[in-house]
């Protein structure tokens, strides 16, 4: 009897569900947030953002979420923990009040703790399982898992107890999050619980010349695909905000409407359009070729479309903008006064990079701008490598790209390799260079712009010499003289020298023009005597002609009426003839 094998059709691949932290950054490079009903380790050095971020799990959970939440702490008290979280703007006692979250201490204390084989955890099961009952929780943290077993030093009870721990969370159904120290030379203190948790996120906080930064890295993810790379983080008032290195695809929307500079000649340069709306803009130059007059007049223009600008200055504070802005003829505190123009002004060194992003990130976020200028991106250099900057600007380009934000960079350029290096590696990241040179000639200073590159448009080739006037900037065609490109009081003198060149050949022309007129009117007049003198010869011919006529038709009239009599005679004496005869007979 043969038995017939029974097919069993493959079930469709379920993903791994996830429960949302609602932290900033952290849900995207989790792909989600953290694993649903399971265990989720947190660890790293004292300082480093544990409790803070775990707790903000917790409060994001049942605010955003709807999903209750407990948190168990071993070594601060509630009230403590109030105060603390207060400072991000979190109320935990209303929402303790309105039993969305429960806050729980547990005191431990290490002389209390009798290593016998008899330890377990059944006392702390039976008091988490009631906070977790009494309210609903669907979330669990518990604050720090090593003072629960802080003075137990058998490793076999250690290793069955955080395994019963874990295993009985995951009974619960809960999505838990556990906190724990970092050991020397492991990712905590005891090893074993970076093993059986599904989730472990590493938190770094270092101090490289004297600035801080902090760091996350998910060590692990069961079961699901994760940023493996190591992402800085930082703790402000609102919160934890995590910011990925770069966006995984390059697949954002792009726009084909041009925006103009505001400066006319420059968009003749571009074709007559100007820039495409959404795209980034570097404007690099040495000190004092005009970058931060370039970049307001752009500012200054998306204003006078009724756009939000925001301008982020590292250099000079927005009285000084404008007041030097007003120099050149553009009244930047109109737009100020309006609300269409924002500046956020600090020294690079008052942040560190990470931080500096996080409050572009903000600000934008709340002004919600058409158009970002960053005024210079080079002193950025000062708190970070030039690595650290060209990853700072990938990613914050990479987010105004998503927003569809036009941004202008503006760049110092000096004779130094450093500066050199960090020019090339902004300017491959931008869709649009602008560079202005000093040109020095004849012991004469000018400036000259030049398009490096415009992504996706035709634009001029050619160097045009870039000048700041109290009428505002402007930009004129390149004028070559007879050793090459002449600029400022050369070009002037050579248009000058031009200029009398043409005016002596324009009187040489006129002298030859009334010279030629005279002769002509002598000539005109000799024609006229000769037409005079040739009308009366004719007059005369005619008159001899006319009366030579005049004796023909008469003698002809004459001979016609004696042919005339003749004939009449001719006939009367033939009718004469014949009566003759009959008289004679």
């Amino acid at each position: 009897m043969s038995k017939t094998s029974k097919k069993v059709s493959p079930t469709p691949l379920q993903a791994l569900p996830k429960s949302a932290t609602g932290i900033i950054g952290l849900d995207e490079i989790t792909g989600g947030g953290f694993p649903t009903g399971r265990p989720t380790l947190i660890c790293g050095d004292a300082g480093s953002g544990k409790t803070l971020l775990s707790m903000e799990f917790i409060v994001r959970g049942a605010t955003e979420f709807g999903e209750p939440g407990v948190f168990m702490a071993f070594e601060e008290k509630a009230s403590e923990l109030a105060t603390n979280v207060a400072s991000l703007g979190f109320d935990l006692k209303k929402l303790q009040a309105d039993k969305k979250v429960r806050v729980d201490h547990v005191h431990i204390e290490r002389v209390e703790i009798e290593e016998t084989g008899e330890y377990d955890l059944e006392g702390l099961f039976i008091r988490l399982g009631h906070a977790i009952d009494s309210i609903g929780a669907k979330r669990v943290v518990l604050d720090t898992i090593e003072n629960l077993f802080s003075g137990l030093s058998n490793e076999r009870i250690l290793r069955a107890e955080l395994s019963r721990l874990f295993h009985w969370l995951k009974e619960k159904g809960v999505t838990a999050v556990i906190t724990g120290e970092r050991g020397e030379g492991r990712l905590t203190r005891y090893g074993l619980e970076e093993y059986i948790s599904d989730c472990v996120i590493f938190l770094d906080h270092r101090v490289i010349d004297q600035i801080s930064t902090r760091r996350l890295r998910i060590v692990k993810y069961r079961g699901t695909v994760h940023g493996t790379n190591e992402y800085p983080f930082l703790i402000d008032e609102e919160g934890i905000s995590v910011l990925p290195v770069t966006s995984l695809h390059l697949t954002k929307e792009v726009l084909t409407e041009r925006i103009s500079t505001g400066i006319a000649g420059l968009d003749e340069m571009l074709g007559g359009k100007g820039f495409y709306k959404g795209s980034s803009i570097l404007v690099s130059g040495t000190a004092g070729t005009g970058k931060t007059s370039i970049a307001a007049y752009f500012a200054a223009e998306s204003c006078k479309r009724g756009e939000r600008c925001i301008y982020f200055s590292f250099e000079e504070s927005p009285k000084q903008i404008v007041r030097n802005m007003s120099s050149i003829g553009l009244n930047v505190q109109r737009y100020l006064d309006n609300g269409l123009l924002h500046f956020h002004a600090s020294r690079p060194t008052l942040y560190g990079l990470e931080m500096h992003l996080v409050a572009m990130h903000k600000h934008i976020r709340k002004f919600k701008p058409h158009t970002v200028v960053l005024d210079p991106i080079t002193n950025l250099i000062t708190i970070g490598s030039i690595g650290e900057v060209k990853s700072m600007l990938v990613r914050l380009i990479d987010f105004l790209m998503e927003e569809q934000i036009t941004v202008v960079f503006t760049a110092l350029a000096l004779n130094t390799i450093v500066s050199e290096q960090t020019d090339e590696g902004v300017s491959s990241l931008v869709d649009a260079w602008l560079l202005v040179r000093d040109i020095e000639y004849n012991g004469e200073r000018n400036r000259g712009m030049y398009v490096m590159k415009s992504r996706g448009m035709k634009h001029s080739n050619q160097v045009r010499e870039f000048i700041i006037t109290d009428n505002g900037l402007s930009l004129v065609d390149v004028y070559l003289g007879p050793d090459g490109v002449l600029t400022g009081a050369a070009r002037e003198a050579e248009q000058l020298k031009e200029y009398a060149g043409r005016a002596i050949r324009d009187y040489a022309l006129d002298r030859k023009d009334r010279e030629v007129l005279r002769k002509r009117k002598v000539l005109e007049s000799k024609i006229s005597s000769l037409q005079a003198e040739f009308e009366s010869v004719e007059e005369e011919l005619n008159k001899i002609y006319l009366e030579d006529e005049l004796k023909k038709s008469i003698l002809e009239q004459n001979r016609k009426e004696l042919t005339n009599m003749r004939r009449e005679r001719i006939d009367d004496d033939a009718k004469a003839a014949p009566a003759k005869k009959k008289g004679k007979k």
